[in-house]
């Protein structure tokens, strides 16, 4: 098997496994408050429910997932506008706001751990 062919394989097991891990950490309940403590606390208190830790999985997967895409992207963009600005200088200035495309998916990742954690 090839680099290439086997890197392709380890990604697709990769993906595969993340699909099958992350329902599971979304059927974790949070542990249920006892009588004794929703007695004994004040109504602010008993209002604010603990998050699951699922929740935090969420975040962090969805941080973790854009800013890996993000390097991602950048790497093969990025090598791409230096091939074509060392043959083509003027192309240069045009080609690296395709990166800053690339970056913007690590802001979609941020964003969307930032609307879960406000819970917007």
């Amino acid at each position: 098997m090839t680099i290439d062919r086997f890197s392709k394989f380890v990604r697709i097991a990769l993906v595969l496994l993340f699909f099958a891990a992350v329902p599971a950490f979304m059927a974790q309940e949070a542990p249920a408050a006892t009588d004794a403590v929703a007695i004994a606390a004040p109504a602010e208190v008993v209002a604010t429910v603990a998050r699951p830790d699922s929740f935090y999985y969420a975040i962090a997967i969805s941080i973790g997932i854009g800013c890996i895409s993000a390097g991602y992207a950048v790497g093969k963009i990025g090598a791409a506008v230096m091939g074509a600005a060392a043959e083509k200088p003027e192309v240069m200035g045009k080609a690296i706001a395709f990166v800053g495309l690339g970056e913007g998916i690590a802001l979609f990742g941020f964003l969307v751990a930032l609307f879960l954690y406000t819970k917007m």
